[in-house]
């Protein structure tokens, strides 16, 4: 085991964990932070992708100890006082959030697109999404929904 100490969703926290340990189980079953979804296990889906000191990140690839004195942001670290960020809604309103899996991160995805292009293009939505899957029904609700949250300003 190995204290590890980082900052997720503005508050410090310590867990002790081997050092090898999956962030996203790390996130799962030591903080219950269970926004973050386990797809493919591999790194190919974007279903547990979080923030780490400003990249998107798959944390299922990503040990713990790497995680020292970082920042994380989580699907639980958008909402504040329990009213929806603006682009959570614009998934909602949008049916951008289909059966759950790919939701949050499309979101962070979504949040991590918008933090470097406010107002992308289809192609930059696309591009900025690319890493993330839905086994749904499909994109154009998502990428309606990234469009809306770009209109909404939903990168402030």
């Amino acid at each position: 085991m190995t204290s590890i100490t980082f900052t997720i969703n503005g508050a410090a926290r310590t867990v002790q964990a081997p050092p090898m340990k999956r962030l996203l189980d790390v996130l799962r079953e030591d903080l219950r932070l269970t926004g973050t979804k386990e797809g493919c296990g591999e790194g190919e889906c974007g279903a547990c992708a979080v923030i780490l000191n400003g990249d998107l990140v798959n944390s299922c690839l990503i040990p713990v100890l790497q995680a020292d004195g970082v920042e994380i942001t989580t699907i639980e670290g958008l909402a504040h006082d329990e009213r929806l960020h603006p682009i959570q809604q614009c998934f909602l309103e949008n049916g951008g959030a289909q059966c759950g899996i790919c939701t949050p991160g499309m979101i962070l995805a979504t949040h991590h697109l918008l933090s470097k292009h406010p107002h992308p293009s289809l192609v930059q939505i696309q591009e900025g999404l690319s890493g993330n899957l839905c086994r749904c029904t499909g994109y154009m609700r998502i990428f309606s929904a990234v469009q809306a949250a770009a209109n909404a300003g939903a990168d402030r």
